[in-house]
C-alpha cells in the first residue's frame, strides 16, 4: 500500500501534557477569591501538581482502561462459598489512590478544606469521572457520622485519611484509611425513601440492629462501610453497615448484580440484599432522613462540581480542536460562527465553575447565614448546573465533528457521563420541590439567598431586571408546584449572574447578562449577540499545551 495515502494532516495534537488547574482561569480565580491569603501558595502548589497529573498521558490512559475494563462481580469463590466481591482494573485503583492521597476525601478538618477539595475534585475528575462516586460518598459521610460522637471519633480519621488501602476487606480497626458508600433507594420507592421497606430489628446491645431487605442502587459496593436507611420500630432510621465485622467475619452483604449503565461504567453500582445484616444506628430512631440529609447535601454539591468538571473538559477539548483544525480556508477558532458556539459553551462552563466554588466556600464559612444560603443554593444549583451538562457536552462533541464521535477522542465517555449528576441524589423534580420546601419552612434561607444575589445590584441593568422578575415569581403562590422548575431555573441563573458580574472579566459578565438574563439569545448554543467580545471568551477558555 502506498504510504502517501497515509499522510496525516490537519489533525490537532492530543490535549495532554498540560496543567488542568492553571489552564482554567475561572477555577484559579475562584480559588484565589475564596481562600485566605495565607493558604494560597500551598493550595496553588497542591492543585497545580494534581492538575499536571490530571493532564498527563498516564492519567488519560488510566481513564480509558478503567472504562474499557469495567468492574466484575464475583458472588462465589471456586469452592462455592459466598464472597460478594467486585474486581476492578488496576487503573481504577491508581485513579482512586491518587485522589485519596491528594486529599479529595479530606475537607472537614483543615482550613479552606472545602474550597481546596472542590477545586481538586473539579480538576481530577476531568481525568476520569466514575471513581468520583466513592470519593464523594466518603467525603460526605463525615457530617452524618458527627451526629454520633463515638462513631465520628472512630471513623472520621479513617475517612479523611490520605492513605489508600484499596478495596481490601478487613475490619476497619485494622485499616488507616477507609471508603464509604450509601444505600438509600429501593426498587419500590426510588427517591421516595419514606416508602422503604428494609426492616431493622433491634438487638439487646444499645444501638445494634439486624437489617433485612434490599437496596436498588448501592454504589461502590467494595467500600468498607455504608450509611443506609431502614425502618426501625420508631420509624425510618439511619444505620452504619460495615462490610467486615470486628471479629473479621464478613457481614451479610449480598451483591445480587451490578448495574449495566449508560455511563459511569468504571464505577460499580449494585443491587444488594440484607439478611439479618448487622448494623449500628446513627442518630435517633425515626430521624433517618434528618441524620443523613447533610450527607445528601454534600453529595449534591459534588454533583454540581462534577458537572462543572465535565463541562470544563468538554469545552477545553472543543476549543483545543478548533484552535488547530482548518476548514473552508481558515482555522476553525477564527470562524465567526464557530467562535460564537465556543464562546457560548465557555460561558456556561465558567458560570458553573463560579457557582460550584461559591457553594464550597459557603461550607468553609460555616456561619448561620452561610448554612441558610446553602439550604436554597445547593438544590437550585444541583437542579440547573447538572441539567446544563448534557447539552454542553453534546455541543462540544459536535465541535469535533466525526472525530468527536469516536471513542478514542474521549468525548463519547464525557457525553455518557453527563446525565448522571442530574439523576444521582435526586433528579430535577426532587431538587425543585426541595427548594419549595426550604422557601416555605426556612425564611432565613431566602433572606441569605437574596442578600447574596443583592450584592451585585446596580452593576448591570439586566441582572437587576432578572432579580425583580424572580421576586415577582417568589411572591406568586398560584400553581407554585407546577411552576417550580421555572422558578428554580430563574434563581440559579440570577445567582450565577450575580457571581459573574462581581468577579468575572467584563466580557464574560456582559455576555452572560445579555444572553441568560437579557433574553438576547436563541434556543441553541452559538446564538450569542454578535456584538459581544466573543474572542475574549474563547481565548479565556483555551487550555494551552
Amino acid at each position: 500500500m502506498a504510504t502517501t495515502t497515509h499522510t496525516v494532516t490537519n489533525q490537532p495534537p492530543p490535549l495532554v501534557g498540560y496543567d488542568v488547574f492553571t489552564a482554567d482561569h475561572a477555577l484559579t480565580e475562584a480559588v484565589e477569591r475564596h481562600l485566605p491569603l495565607e493558604l494560597l501558595d500551598d493550595a496553588r502548589q497542591e492543585l497545580s501538581s494534581l492538575g499536571t497529573t490530571a493532564g498527563s498521558v498516564q492519567a488519560r490512559e488510566w481513564g480509558f482502561l478503567a472504562n474499557e475494563h469495567p468492574p466484575e462481580l464475583r458472588t462465589h469463590d471456586r469452592y462455592g462459598h459466598r464472597i460478594d466481591e467486585v474486581d476492578f482494573h488496576p487503573a481504577w485503583h491508581r485513579l482512586l489512590g491518587h485522589a485519596v492521597t491528594n486529599g479529595l476525601t479530606d475537607a472537614w478538618g483543615r482550613p479552606g478544606g472545602h474550597v481546596r477539595r472542590a477545586a481538586g475534585f473539579l480538576v481530577w475528575t476531568q481525568a476520569e469521572a466514575g471513581h468520583g462516586c466513592p470519593l464523594s460518598m466518603t467525603h460526605a459521610a463525615v457530617p452524618a457520622l458527627r451526629t454520633d460522637p463515638a462513631l465520628a471519633a472512630f471513623w472520621e480519621p479513617k475517612l479523611t485519611s490520605r492513605i489508600y488501602e484499596g478495596e481490601d476487606l478487613r475490619p476497619a480497626a485494622a485499616k488507616t484509611g477507609v471508603l464509604f458508600g450509601m444505600g438509600m433507594t429501593e426498587k419500590q420507592g426510588g427517591s421516595d425513601v419514606r416508602a422503604n421497606t428494609t426492616a431493622a430489628a433491634p438487638l439487646d446491645a444499645e444501638g445494634e440492629y439486624l437489617l433485612t431487605g434490599h437496596k436498588w442502587f448501592c454504589s461502590a459496593p467494595m467500600s468498607d462501610a455504608f450509611l443506609v436507611l431502614a425502618q426501625a420500630p420508631g420509624g425510618l432510621t439511619c444505620f452504619l453497615v460495615p462490610r467486615v465485622l470486628e471479629d473479621g467475619e464478613r457481614n451479610v452483604f449480598r451483591i445480587q448484580r451490578l448495574k449495566d449503565k449508560l455511563g459511569n461504567r468504571s464505577n460499580a453500582s449494585s443491587e444488594v440484599e440484607f439478611d439479618r445484616t448487622w448494623a449500628r444506628r446513627v442518630g435517633e430512631e425515626g430521624r433517618g432522613v434528618r441524620t443523613i440529609i447533610e450527607m445528601v447535601a454534600a453529595t449534591r454539591l459534588d454533583c454540581v462540581v462534577g458537572s462543572a468538571a465535565l463541562m470544563r473538559q468538554a469545552v477545553a477539548q472543543a476549543v483545543h480542536h478548533a484552535a488547530y483544525r482548518s476548514a473552508f480556508g481558515g482555522v476553525l477558532i477564527e470562524k465567526p460562527l464557530m467562535r460564537n458556539v465556543l464562546a457560548d459553551l465557555a460561558l456556561e462552563s465558567e458560570a458553573a465553575t463560579a457557582l460550584a466554588m461559591r457553594l464550597a466556600a459557603a461550607y468553609d464559612g460555616d456561619s448561620e447565614e452561610e448554612r441558610a444560603f446553602l439550604r436554597l443554593a445547593v438544590p437550585a444549583a444541583k437542579y440547573w448546573v447538572t441539567k446544563r451538562c448534557t447539552p454542553v457536552t453534546a455541543e462540544a462533541l459536535e465541535c469535533l465533528g466525526g472525530n468527536g464521535y469516536v471513542e478514542e477522542s474521549g468525548m463519547p465517555r464525557l457525553l455518557r457521563e453527563a446525565p448522571l449528576n442530574s439523576i444521582w441524589e435526586g433528579s430535577g423534580n426532587v431538587q425543585a420541590l426541595d427548594v419549595l420546601r426550604a422557601l416555605q419552612r426556612e425564611p432565613l434561607a431566602l433572606n441569605a439567598f437574596l442578600e447574596e444575589v443583592g450584592r451585585a445590584r446596580g452593576a448591570d441593568h439586566r441582572l437587576d431586571g432578572a432579580i425583580k422578575d424572580m421576586l415577582a415569581e417568589l411572591a406568586d403562590l398560584d400553581g407554585i408546584e407546577a411552576r417550580a422548575r421555572r422558578l428554580v431555573e430563574r434563581m440559579a441563573l440570577v445567582l450565577q449572574g450575580s457571581l459573574l458580574v462581581r468577579y468575572a472579566p467584563p466580557a464574560v459578565a456582559d455576555a452572560f447578562c445579555a444572553s441568560r438574563l437579557g433574553a438576547d439569545w436563541g434556543t441553541a448554543f452559538g446564538t450569542l449577540p454578535h456584538t459581544l467580545d466573543l474572542a475574549s471568551l474563547v481565548e479565556r477558555a483555551r487550555a494551552v499545551v
